[in-house]
């Protein structure tokens, strides 16, 4: 779908803090943020440190949640993953989600427009085209810290700090990682120091890690763009096996069934 240019475009992601325990009940009241998603992007990792681990899809009618095709694989932040709060406001104990430190956010997390280099693109969620001039900005003090906006109309200090080119074909010796993409809406409240930028996006290659994302192959992509639909408020739930057994029934998410290998 075309995208009308404007001044600038900010893309929210969801806060992450500080590490508090929690008893496992109060998970219950987190459910109801997600409670009218009928499409759920399920990640889970073997533990806190795994970079790599398995996508799996997910729809939800009136008999509960079925999954999509077959698992696919993924890779995640070159350190692991981390709790980043996004629509469930508890966590348990774990490491967090901090600016810099190589890990992806996990939780479960509102998903936001996709994004790419091409003019439009085939998906249910609202699309933007990214230009020479889009920047993330990953710079802590910048007023606009964790929002992407176009540094041709934009101007505040700090912005030329970033390091997160949209175009990374054009900035990045032709890297190809952002061609195709959606955001993962991490640290809406643009917290200082506590990540942005958080994207899933194409790998580098099937043993590659990021900074922080979740990547995956084209094909992959190209499936899970098509199937998504902004119209039925699709979430992104990411997670090591043990805290999803752990919060599985709580948090009211899909049980995992499949016995295919990750493709």
């Amino acid at each position: 779908m075309p995208i009308r240019r404007t001044a600038s475009f900010l893309l929210p992601m969801l806060l992450a803090t500080a590490c508090t325990h929690v008893p496992a009940n109060h998970a219950d009241s987190d459910a109801h943020h997600w409670a009218n998603a009928s499409q759920m992007v399920l990640v889970t990792t073997a533990d806190w440190d795994s970079t790599s681990g398995e996508l799996r899809r997910y729809e939800r009618d009136a008999n509960g949640w079925k999954q999509v095709g077959d698992a696919s694989s993924i890779v995640v932040g070159r350190t692991g993953v981390a709790w980043g709060i996004g629509l469930n406001a508890e966590h348990g104990d774990g490491p967090v989600k901090r600016e810099g430190d190589g890990k992806a956010p996990a939780g479960v997390f509102a998903i936001g427009p996709a994004f790419g280099y091409a003019n439009n693109a085939r998906t249910g969620l609202d699309y933007k085209a990214m230009g020479i001039n889009d920047w993330c900005i990953d710079v802590p003090d910048s007023a606009y810290y964790n929002q992407i906006i176009d540094r041709g109309l934009v101007k505040a200090a700090g912005l030329d700090q970033s390091t997160e080119p949209m175009r990374r074909d054009i900035h990045a010796n032709g890297d190809q990682r952002y061609r195709e993409g959606f955001v993962i809406e991490h640290n809406a409240a643009n917290i200082r120091n506590a990540g942005s930028c958080i994207f899933a996006h194409l790998w580098a290659a099937p043993d590659s890690t990021t900074a922080g994302c979740t990547a995956m192959a084209p094909a992959s992509m190209d499936a899970l763009l098509m199937w998504l639909d902004e119209k039925r408020k699709p979430v992104f739930v990411q997670l090591p096996q043990a805290q999803y057994t752990q919060l599985r029934d709580a948090w009211k998410l899909p049980q995992i069934t499949s016995t295919e290998h990750a493709r």
